[in-house]
């Protein structure tokens, strides 16, 4: 890969960074939560119930910031907290996916429907390639 090329792509990549999370932000304010509310659900979305400590963990907040998170998301009936189905000790935190197909799915439709799109108008091989490339970037 030319250097050109390597610079566009972290660019580009860059470009898709800021746009994701200033969408998120408008989604974020028109639903009345703080970003950190809105990713907590993407959290909950993306890797299923958790404790706390576990979302401390992912969202690198201190365990004090997780609890008034979850409460605000709580009151909001956007997740419930439950008793751990192994260690009565421990909570897990599961998301109403009720709530969040009703309350933000929508918001995300037209997003969702330009990424297919995008995704639709490469090849097979080059699905698996932008696929393999997100996969190295999230699982290191």
């Amino acid at each position: 890969m030319s250097r050109a090329t390597a610079d566009e792509i972290f660019v580009e990549f860059r470009r898709v960074i800021a746009s994701v999370i200033l969408f998120n932000d408008q989604v974020a304010q028109q639903t009345g939560m703080s970003m950190s509310e809105s990713q907590f659900i993407h959290l909950l979305e993306l890797h299923g119930s958790m404790t706390p400590s576990e979302l401390a963990e992912r969202s690198k907040l201190t365990s004090g910031t997780v609890t008034g998170v979850l409460d605000r998301l709580e009151a909001m009936e956007f997740v419930r907290r439950e008793r751990h189905p192994s260690d009565r000790r421990k909570v897990v935190v599961v998301l109403e996916p009720a709530k969040v197909a009703q309350q933000l799915a929508p918001l995300y439709t037209e997003q969702a429907e330009a990424l297919e799109r995008v995704i639709a108008s490469f090849s097979a091989s080059e699905q698996e390639t932008i696929a393999r490339f997100l996969r190295l970037l999230t699982r290191p």
